[in-house]
C-alpha cells in the first residue's frame, strides 16, 4: 500500500494555533506530513528558520506521533510543487481563512496543476475559533507588549516575546 505523504507550506512566522489546527486535521488525511517553510531572499524573518522548525516539532511531533502519523520539517526556496516532488508529496494542504484567501489560492492551484498534474491541492478552512489569527498580526501585538497567548502555543509565546525584548534592547542601544 502507497504512503500517503502531504506537504504543508508556509512561513509560520511565528506558528499560530491556526497553523496548528490545520497541521493537525491534515494528520489525519495523510500517514506523513511535510510542514515546510519557505525560504525568501528579499525577506527577514522574524524567528530564524532553526527556530521555527523547532517550535513546530516540539508543539506538533507528539501530537502526529499519538495519532500514529509522521510529521516532518524541511526548508524550500523554489516552487512548492518542486518541494512537493522532492518529499515524494502527492497533496499540498492550504488553509483557507476567508474569501480573500480562497481566491488567491484557487488560482495558485491552477498554476501548480499545470506545472505538476501529480500534485492535488486540498484545501482546509479554517476553524471559526482560528479564522482570525495570522502571524504577521502576532507580530505586531507582540510588538506593542500585547497579550498573545490567545493566538499561539506557550511555547511560541514565550520564543516570541523573548525576540521582541532582544530587538527592543539592540534598538535602545542604537
Amino acid at each position: 500500500m502507497r504512503k500517503r505523504i502531504g506537504i504543508y507550506p508556509g512561513s509560520f512566522d511565528p506558528l499560530t494555533n491556526g497553523h496548528i489546527d490545520i497541521i493537525k486535521r491534515a494528520l489525519t488525511l495523510v500517514d506523513h506530513l511535510v510542514v515546510a517553510i519557505g525560504i525568501s531572499a528579499g525577506k527577514t524573518p522574524f524567528l530564524t528558520l532553526e527556530e521555527r522548525f523547532a517550535l513546530i516539532e516540539a508543539d506538533l511531533g507528539p501530537i502526529a506521533k499519538k495519532m500514529g502519523a509522521k510529521l516532518t520539517t524541511a526548508a524550500f526556496s523554489g516552487l512548492v510543487v518542486d518541494a512537493a516532488d522532492e518529499h515524494g508529496a502527492n497533496v499540498i494542504f492550504r488553509g483557507l481563512r476567508g474569501a480573500v484567501d480562497y481566491e488567491y489560492e484557487e488560482s495558485m492551484v491552477g498554476m501548480n496543476r499545470t506545472m505538476n498534474p501529480k500534485v492535488e491541492t486540498v484545501f482546509l478552512s479554517a476553524s471559526p475559533e482560528t479564522s482570525f489569527i495570522s502571524s504577521t498580526l502576532v507580530r505586531q501585538i507582540a510588538g506593542m507588549d500585547g497579550d498573545i497567548t490567545p493566538f499561539v502555543s506557550k511555547r511560541v509565546a514565550r520564543k516570541v516575546l523573548s525576540r521582541v525584548a532582544q530587538n527592543k534592547k539592540k534598538a535602545s542601544r542604537a
